[in-house]
């Protein structure tokens, strides 16, 4: 699950992470007043969206009195705010966070992390603040610099010096550092966070740490445990199909192409949409009804395919281990009758109760092509959208 910055703030806040002073504003009069709170001498206007690379799509502005500050967010409140992590689709903005400005002498770049490869905690910390970190790995991923935190021991005192000495900071900072990260690491395990990104975070002219940018993701299996993270979500940041698809328990994601897949397993998901590419065609979505999925789970998940328009053809590819192949095909069927599916729909059935699947399929007078392994079924389904 993911926030927005000011809401990032907030809890930051709770675990006093220093920060620039500032409150969110949902008009141009209520930034104004925001900003006659601040008594700043400058002020930063910025665009609250789900994505990075605000300030290359103008989704953040200086202001040097609470009027301007009021005028900046009548140009930013409503617009739709196209960076490269929106897609050129983009996002409107309904939100402003209006924050001081403070004086810069350094800019650096921190995220906290999970890395599955050691399955352990990761801080990252670079001196390139403020660009984006994808960048730095691929131009120059020495000025990367980071730590593997032990779940068991936590964040211990050598690392943080490190980290100081490791991106050439004066050793005077390493308190200054140790002050900072502390209660950030402490933010990152208590509330199961799978990522915590500060960029950039900046060296003050007096020395100190602040967050000038937050961002924090969640951990979904893990928000049970967190009932006061519930109202953060903003639905209005999210993709209505995806949204609608975890009412049913369904792991959907909306992309570019126009093949919906319907798969059982993340991995075999992940096959089948590098099959479907592969064969020429695009995907559409990712849909892993997972191993306990029942007839319900597979119409609602038939209904979410197609209330995209801009498929134009299926493909289900099931492996009948926990979910049997004859349950997939009871699934079909009842959407099929409940859902018009205008579209044509390829199926690749292996494993339980196979053959029982496939005859059922074959007598419910429902149009399909059956597919003898995945590799055919990819071939059919990109013939099928050309």
């Amino acid at each position: 699950m993911k926030i927005h910055e000011y809401q990032a703030k907030e809890l930051m806040r709770k675990f006093s992470v220093p920060l620039p002073q500032g409150d969110v504003a949902f008009t141009p009069s209520e930034a104004r007043e925001v900003a006659e709170k601040l008594q700043s001498q400058a002020f930063a206007v910025k665009a609250q969206i789900h994505a990075g690379g605000r300030g290359k799509g103008g989704g953040v502005k200086i202001a040097k009195s609470p009027q301007e500050v009021e005028k900046a967010a009548s140009e930013i409140l409503g617009m739709t705010l196209v960076t490269p992590q929106t897609g050129p689709e983009g996002k409107v903005v309904r939100k402003v966070l209006v924050e001081e400005v403070v004086e810069i002498e350094q800019e650096l770049y921190l995220g906290i992390t999970i890395d599955r490869s050691i399955a352990c905690p990761v801080i990252m910390m670079s001196a390139a603040g403020g660009m984006e970190i994808e960048e730095i790995a691929a131009r120059s991923p020495e000025m990367i610099k980071k730590e593997a935190v032990n779940p068991i021991t936590g964040l211990v005192p050598f690392q943080i010096r490190n980290l100081v000495f490791g991106l050439g900071l004066d050793p005077s900072m390493v308190k200054t550092c140790s002050t900072f990260l502390v209660p950030l690491y402490r933010l990152f395990t208590e509330y199961d966070c799978s990522l915590v990104e500060i960029n950039p975070l900046v060296i003050t002219s007096d020395k100190r740490m602040i967050a000038l940018d937050a961002k924090i993701n969640f951990d979904d299996n893990a928000l049970y445990r967190h009932s006061d993270l519930t109202d953060l979500r903003d639905p209005d940041e999210e993709d209505p199909l995806e949204r609608e698809a975890s009412k049913y328990k369904l792991n959907y994601i909306r992309l570019e192409g126009n093949v919906g897949a319907m798969v059982n397993g993340a991995g075999l998901a992940m096959a089948t949409m590098d099959l479907i590419k592969n064969a020429g065609a695009e995907p559409a979505n990712f849909l892993d009804v997972g191993g306990g999925a029942n007839a319900e789970m597979i119409t609602n998940g038939f209904r979410i395919i197609l209330s995209d328009s801009r498929v134009k053809a299926i493909l289900i590819n099931i492996f009948g281990g926990i979910l049997r192949c004859d349950t997939l095909a009871e699934g079909v069927i009842e959407a099929a009758k409940n859902v018009e599916i205008k579209v044509p729909l390829i199926v690749r059935l292996e494993g339980t109760n196979v053959e029982k699947g496939r005859s059922m399929l074959r007598e419910s007078g429902i149009d399909f092509k059956v597919a003898r392994n995945i590799r055919e079924a990819a071939q059919l389904v990109a013939q099928s959208v050309k």
